[in-house]
């Protein structure tokens, strides 16, 4: 009974939210929000300053990419990755604080790591089709055709999208109510058609994707290794 009601979720109580307690007491942990506009800024700074023009990107491409069709469908969980990476943070800053800073911790090491990559080798793609030559037109193919106006072919490597999905399914993994199997695979789903998805609407290589979860492999063993952490705090104890 008693391990029930531990179990269940508890709102975090934000009643004593102020400035003092925002940046020197418990709720400093939002100020990892900070990384996003951040982020953001640097990013928009490659996008708008370092263009194929100015700056030579390394075109992406492998033949598999001449295989994979172009599909329109894949517009849903494309999107759906928008309110996948802001649904995550709703939960785990409403419900659980410790998931939100691993989430935070996670993105923040992924998402840096691939700004440098970008900065140090750009890269484009030019995998996109002909919109008006598919020999169909629909809702879906126009969207994607004003989307492709509005977004950029460059900085595609490592992917950003896939990144961003299998951060939120790790942080699914390790949370409180996300953490059991049916939650797990429902979670693993989403983020492989999130993948898939930047590969069928031709906005990646498929050689992005590997890339991006390197990156995932590299990073996640800081964030949520308990082993690992164990180890690495054991090695700098022994060297000072």
């Amino acid at each position: 009974m008693n391990k029930n009601k531990d179990d269940k979720l508890k709102l975090v109580d934000f009643r004593r939210l102020t400035p003092k307690t925002l940046f020197c007491g418990e709720y400093k942990y939002l100020l990892l929000l900070l990384f996003w506009p951040i982020f953001g800024a640097c990013f928009m700074s490659l996008e708008v300053f370092r263009t194929v023009e100015n700056c030579k990107h390394f075109v992406v491409y492998s033949p598999l990419d001449d295989v994979i069709p172009f599909c329109e469908l894949f517009v849903f969980p494309y999107m759906i990755w928008f309110f996948y990476i802001i649904g995550m943070y709703v939960y785990t800053i409403l419900f659980d604080t410790e998931a939100f800073k691993k989430y935070m911790y996670f993105i923040i090491g992924t998402y840096t790591i691939t700004m440098i990559i970008y900065f140090i080798f750009p890269t484009m793609q030019e995998l996109r089709p002909d919109i008006e030559g598919l020999g169909r037109s629909n809702f879906l193919t126009r969207f994607m055709a004003d989307f492709y106006n509005f977004d950029t072919n460059t900085n595609v490597c490592p992917s950003l999208h896939v990144t961003g999905a299998v951060a939120v399914s790790v942080a699914a993994w390790h949370s409180k109510l996300f953490g059991k199997t049916g939650w797990r695979i429902a979670f693993t789903i989403m983020t492989v058609l999130i993948a898939l998805s930047t590969v069928f609407l031709k906005q990646h290589s498929i050689i992005d994707m590997p890339w991006a979860l390197l990156v995932c492999a590299v990073v996640y063993p800081f964030v949520y290794s308990d082993t690992f952490k164990a180890y690495l705090k054991k090695k700098f104890t022994k060297a000072k």
